[in-house]
């Protein structure tokens, strides 16, 4: 299934404390209940006025569904087309 990365221009993303973003996620993992299996949260990143997510779905339009009915931005959802690490160069 396709791997998406959704970047979230939140200003101040990093400044959010952990009650904050404990909640972020509960919003997100109820809307992922309601949206059904075929889509997943794997993890998110946080920086300073960006959130990036990661996430298992099988189209792009269910991702945005799930931003859409979270009330979460998706200013960008990318679909990863290969994975690479040190060991790549071996």
């Amino acid at each position: 299934m396709p791997k998406y990365i959704i970047e979230r221009e939140i200003p101040g993303a990093g400044n959010l404390t952990a009650e904050q973003l404990k909640g972020i996620s509960q919003t997100s993992c109820g809307v992922l209940r309601n949206l059904g299996p075929e889509i997943q949260w794997v993890q998110s990143y946080v920086t300073g006025d960006k959130i990036y997510c990661v996430y298992i779905a099988p189209n792009e339009e269910l991702v945005r569904e799930h931003a859409s009915q979270g009330g979460f931005p998706a200013n960008s959802v990318s679909e990863v087309m290969a994975v690479i690490d040190p060991t790549t160069a071996e």
